[in-house]
């Protein structure tokens, strides 16, 4: 690669904008995504006297909040306590979660289910008949976790269950409208202010299809495991929500950050399908082709041991057996594992495998992006007008690593404050007239007279590979600076030519959050929580406890700035 392609260059739009030829609908709130960050915004919001536009690019229920296994993590046990799960939470964020962040948020917890139950979510509770007078909840235990504290749905299916209650919540609520298939191509800002966006509706090629002009925006779109080549997310997960917030000028936070789960089905040619940690939690061990245990004197927690120890046990035995995979041994789990885990199960025996009898191949692949738009407790970016919550946001809640089933838990009780505050916003500038309309119009990207001919397929396939290769589970200065010039040079020549499609704006997406992804690992000159480098494989308390933010400067480059340096909080004080 040449050295003038060393440093992408980002517009703050992917295509022009002009209020005269667009259609446009206005509102109090926007929520852009439906999973339990943007259901529990959009609800609260709406309770608050706002009126809500939620827009999702699929179905209301093609979330990654719908493919969720484990559950939500909430202390119930007289041997647990709030302040062992905050322990734990720091622990597994390795020196960079917020303590005040992580306390808030898992205080609220018992509250955040008994809203979700409100909601008419199902949580497996014990039978009453079985001498538990209370029908308290089933708990599981996952990674990380020192103690059975994740509420769970049907085994393993707890994710489906909560966007089933989340999704009939916003049909019925009145201040509520929803617009599925409504793909946001950029935000609008208008004197440093963001006041809507603009996007492509029911899948249709032409650009500036929809505008919608909102005194409050909140980005919940999710993750963005779609850049690589072995994901558990769903496809719609193309990291949109931190494109968009970049593009409009929102500092983030913490992209050097890709937790890559362990266990995920492994047969050639199938799709990826996650096998949740609860299998591991119920007695599963991981087993190499050899039958020797993966785990065995790696962690004192072997099987439980945080995920990115684990996925990279799992890696490293891979390449020591020369396989593709390693195995996941349900023998010595106690109870069937049928009716523990029957969606799991179900997955399983359509290529033949038996929970019961087979070992189950497995392999690690990139599950969730602890980066995202930097916020305040109650979602607030540094871009007046704009909130970010759940996967597209970075709250100081999971530092360098996240803790099993502590995602969904942050979706709802931020969700809710963000919520609450963005209808506050809104209405107190409907009150003092303070409140600004879309800018007529706006400049996209200059275009070549004659673009080149991009097979969209083909360069997405080229991308996932390279970031699986060179910006993975492990890393180093030669391939991730190799893998910055290759995306930069992608960028640049699709970005030469008209962004009109739903498939072209989610590949500049992409790009972006591979960009971003790639520069703040480059920054990180150590190895901390799911960042690991082969050339720096140690933690640097005394030069890198800090988290790296990245900006789109005034030309168009990433912008990267080292926080302040931070006491660990996940040292025990002396």
């Amino acid at each position: 690669m040449t050295s003038q392609l060393a440093t992408p260059r980002f517009t703050g739009l992917l295509a022009p904008f002009d209020l005269r030829t667009t259609a446009l609908l206005r509102t109090d709130v926007l929520v852009i995504g439906s999973g339990i960050a943007g259901a529990a915004t959009a609800l609260a919001a709406a309770d608050g006297g706002a009126e809500v536009l939620l827009v999702t690019k699929d179905k209301l229920d093609e979330t990654n909040t719908a493919w969720a296994q484990g559950g939500i993590a909430v202390v119930q046990l007289p041997e647990d306590s709030i302040g062992q799960h905050v322990a734990d939470t720091l622990r597994v964020g390795a020196g960079l979660a917020e303590e005040e962040m992580v306390r808030a948020v898992i205080t609220k917890a018992a509250d955040a289910v008994s809203w979700l139950e409100k909601l008419g979510t199902a949580f497996d509770r014990h039978d009453l008949e079985s001498g538990d007078q209370n029908g308290t909840l089933q708990l599981s235990r996952e990674g990380g976790h020192t103690h059975a504290r994740v509420a769970h749905s049907n085994g393993a299916a707890t994710g489906r269950e909560i966007q089933r209650a989340l999704v009939e919540a916003l049909h019925k609520h009145p201040r509520i409208t929803v617009r599925p298939h409504v793909f946001v191509r950029d935000l609008l800002l208008r004197d440093g202010r963001c006041v809507g966006a603009v996007g492509l509706q029911n899948g249709r090629d032409e650009a500036m299809d929809i505008a919608i002009e909102a005194a409050s925006v909140v980005v919940a779109t999710g993750g963005n495991g779609q850049i690589y080549r072995e994901t558990t997310n769903p496809t719609g997960a193309s990291g949109d929500g931190q494109a968009l917030c970049f593009r409009a000028g929102a500092r983030l936070a913490d992209c050097e950050f890709v937790q890559f789960h362990p266990t995920t089905l492994y047969i050639a040619g199938a799709s990826r399908f996650l096998i949740s940690e609860v299998v591991r939690g119920a007695g599963a061990v991981l087993r190499d082709r050899n039958g020797d245990r993966v785990m065995e004197g790696v962690h004192p927690m072997a099987d439980l041991a945080p995920r990115d120890v684990v996925s990279r046990a799992i890696l490293e035995r891979m390449v020591a057996t020369n396989d593709t995979h390693v195995y996941l041994d349900l023998s010595a789990v106690s109870e069937n594992p049928h009716k523990l885990f029957p969606s799991i199960a179900r997955i399983c025996s359509t290529f033949d495998l038996d929970l019961a009898k087979d070992a189950i191949p497995v392999r690690p692949g990139a599950h969730y992006f602890l980066g995202g738009a930097a916020t305040d407790s109650l979602g607030r970016t540094n871009v007046p007008g704009l909130f970010a919550v759940g996967e597209a946001a970075s709250s100081g809640l999971h530092g360098a690593n996240r803790l099993a089933s502590n995602s969904l838990l942050e979706g709802a009780v931020i969700g809710l404050d963000c919520g609450r505050t963005a209808a506050a916003e809104a209405q107190e500038a409907e009150r003092s007239r303070t409140r600004i309309g879309l800018p007529r119009q706006a400049d996209g990207p200059v275009l070549a007279a004659d673009p080149p001919r991009i097979l969209h397929d083909d360069l997405l396939y080229a991308l996932k590979s390279l970031m699986w290769r060179q910006v993975g589970l492990r890393r180093e200065v030669a391939g991730m600076t190799d893998a910055r010039a290759r995306i930069t040079f992608w960028h640049q020549y699709l970005t030469r030519g008209h962004l009109g499609s739903r498939a072209a704006c989610e590949l500049a997406n992409m790009l972006t959050t591979a960009a971003l992804v790639t520069e703040a690992a480059l920054a990180r000159n150590e190895s901390r929580g799911t960042h690991y480098r082969d050339d720096a494989n140690h933690r640097d308390d005394e030069g890198f406890c800090r988290r790296i933010f990245l900006e789109r400067a005034a030309d168009g480059a990433i912008k990267s700035e080292l926080g302040p340096l931070l006491q660990p909080t996940d040292r025990t004080p002396t």
